[in-house]
């Protein structure tokens, strides 16, 4: 109106967008939930999350993480602190032990000091790792209703033994 041209409107959250699943790319699209949580940039947090799904952390935490489902670690997130988690992808800063049940992704410039255990690790060039790394298979629970057969006696085969 009035002459004027519209200028496109710019959205800040579209890097976070891209960047999110710039972030998760790689794993595969059944581990891709949508993010449930997310600690943003300059906030800090001191306690334990327990979760399931992804959460999204980009700013300070202090104390544990436990979950089954996916911790993203943004370029710019500190976290100091315990973490069991089915899968992590990590681009910030993790000091602490990490256990994870699936997979650990360690992208550019991530820092990680401390201990990790996983059965499957990727680093890309530019990642900065100090501590221990442990690979493991992971172990798969057996259904549980799986018959449990006794244990018998192995009948001997029929054999007749001939002298002579």
């Amino acid at each position: 109106m009035w002459g004027q041209e519209k200028q496109p409107e710019t959205s800040e959250t579209e890097p976070e967008r891209e960047e999110t699943s710039d972030i998760t790319n790689g794993l595969a699209a059944e581990n891709t939930e949508g993010i449930i949580a997310f600690v943003g940039k300059g906030v800090e947090f001191k306690g334990t999350i327990s979760y399931s799904g992804t959460v999204r952390i980009d700013g300070y935490l202090d104390g544990e993480i436990h979950t089954e489902g996916i911790l993203l670690v943004g370029e710019d997130a500190v976290i100091q602190a315990k973490i069991t988690a089915g899968t992590v992808v990590c681009k910030g800063k993790i000091t602490g032990n990490i256990v994870v049940k699936e997979r650990v992704k360690l992208r550019a410039p991530a820092v990680v000091s401390g201990s990790v255990k996983t059965p499957v690790l990727s680093m890309e060039d530019g990642v900065l790792f100090n501590g221990d790394l442990e690979m493991a298979h992971t172990v798969r629970e057996l259904p549980r209703e799986v018959p449990l057969r006794p244990v018998g006696v192995i009948a001997q085969p029929d054999i007749k033994r001939v002298n002579g």
